[in-house]
């Protein structure tokens, strides 16, 4: 079997693992962190030793490539975030504004029951 037939190529900053949407850089990511690849099976259930060893392999023959593919994912990652960090969904606002209104609950009865036990 070509290693290759391991992967959904889906485009430039997208690979996955065929019949999944668990992205090469999760592996990779776990794998460069010291995980084995029997860790990663457990931490991806939907995963076999095999998967997860055929996209080491991939990433090891690839090393160049793969690393660049990992840097474009990370940027991309990150312009997401900021971007959702600046402009959030109503759904994100207002999950903010109920946690803080909690927050503000939790803190003025941290207060009292400070006072009272002074």
């Amino acid at each position: 079997m070509e290693l290759e037939s391991y992967f959904d190529f889906i485009n430039d900053n997208a690979i996955r693992l065929k019949g999944t949407r668990i992205g090469i850089e999760s592996i990779l990511k776990d794998y460069n962190l010291g995980a084995t690849p029997e860790e990663i099976v457990i931490r991806y259930p939907i995963l076999s030793l095999q998967q997860v060893y055929a996209s080491i392999t991939y990433y090891l023959a690839n090393r160049e490539a793969v690393n660049a593919y990992l840097e474009r994912v990370k940027q991309q990652q990150e312009e997401a975030w900021e971007e959702q960090e600046h402009h959030p969904s109503e759904f994100v606002r207002s999950l903010r504004e109920r946690l803080e209104r909690q927050r503000q609950i939790f803190l003025k009865e941290r207060r009292q029951n400070t006072a009272v036990n002074l």
